[in-house]
């Protein structure tokens, strides 16, 4: 018997670099399954690792790199348009920081930029049918952000007009994700307009409930939030279509809270942490995903301020793993059998 839910599985993002085995997709995906990973997340926008445009184009390169994978004993995942979804919506406060996501051609053009982006996660979709996935992983971008506090007090109906703007840069994107019969997990994250159910929903409506916009469930970013990620997975099953599973911590004092006052990751009252390291409920979590029958990738997405890359990743297989639940035929107590026998049941009630 295996489990319902597939994995480990590992997000590469954050441990790709310019020395091996972290820079070559053939070499870092030997060191994944060397760790006892089974699958891996591409992120697309990576040049060590992945071709966007070629792989858009293609067929014979995305074999390639599906054989890449296949030979070093992983399978791909999903890939990831974060950082290009991030773009495809940017607030003028952000232009500076996020230039840094696009070519330096792009930087301080951010009509071109968006384009370039709109363009890229488009790709994402042809690039994940070429590569024979139906999930792909990304962010939304932001409009609102900035005013999520309302503090100065917002225009009315400046929040609308945010989503409703969010709603119209991404219909045609997600109109191409349907198409190619693929769906696009949006990770909900503070810094994105998308960051809790609330707002998920408000993007939902924008977009006329595409079938196409689904959530990549990370609960960290609901923990820091003090969000219930438990019962966010009982309100939006249907949806989650990817999972990261990260950890984080949430230990407030009398100097800082939620917002963690501009503090260094490490000295926040709020931050990631390795798995098995945080407060993160995981054996809540898988129990709640393999009961609404999610059948995708638990996927590491790491990210501490304490403990190296290298220590949380090898850490983190055996974790996902102990976690893997093989789901039961039916419940130990069911002892109902046979044929309905009306005669037996009319006895039993005294009729």
């Amino acid at each position: 018997m295996t489990s319902q839910i597939k994995g480990p599985a590992i997000f590469l993002a954050q441990f790709a670099g310019d020395a091996a085995p972290f820079n070559s997709l053939k070499d870092i995906a030997g060191w994944a399954a060397g760790l006892g990973y089974k699958g891996v997340q591409i992120p697309t926008f990576d040049g060590r690792l992945f071709d966007l445009d070629r792989a858009a184009e293609s067929q014979d390169y995305c074999d390639e790199l599906k054989g890449i994978c296949a030979e070093a004993g992983v399978e791909i995942t999903e890939l990831s348009t974060h950082l290009q979804g991030q773009l495809v919506a940017v607030n003028p406060a952000y232009d500076l920081a996020f230039d840094a996501f696009a070519p330096a051609r792009l930087h301080k053009n951010p009509k071109a930029r968006q384009e370039w982006a709109v363009d890229q996660v488009k790709k994402g979709a042809i690039a994940s049918r070429r590569m024979g996935l139906d999930r792909h992983v990304g962010f939304s971008g932001s409009l609102a952000f900035p005013f999520l506090y309302p503090w100065p007090q917002r225009p009315e109906g400046l929040i609308e007009e945010a989503f409703a703007e969010l709603g119209r840069r991404w219909r045609p994107i997600l109109d191409v994700y349907a198409e190619n019969g693929v769906s696009y997990g949006y990770e909900i994250h503070p810094g994105e307009d998308i960051f809790d159910g609330a707002t998920f929903e408000m993007f939902l409506d924008a977009v006329g409930g595409h079938v196409a916009a689904t959530i990549n469930y990370d609960p960290s970013h609901f923990l820091l939030q003090q969000l219930d990620y438990l019962a966010f997975i009982d309100i939006y099953q249907e949806r989650i279509s990817s999972f990261h599973v990260k950890d984080a911590e949430f230990n407030p004092d009398g100097r800082q809270g939620v917002y963690s006052g501009y503090q260094s990751w490490i000295n926040r009252a709020g931050r990631f942490r390795s798995l098995g390291d945080g407060q993160v409920d995981f054996g809540g979590i898988f129990s709640k995903l393999t009961q609404y029958g999610y059948d995708g990738w638990a996927v590491l997405e790491w990210e501490c301020a304490i403990k190296s890359p290298e220590q949380g990743a090898a850490e983190g297989a055996p974790f996902i793993a102990s976690h893997l639940i093989d789901r039961a035929e039916k419940a130990f107590d069911d002892f109902a059998g046979g044929e309905r026998d009306e005669a037996a049941i009319k006895a039993m009630l005294g009729l």
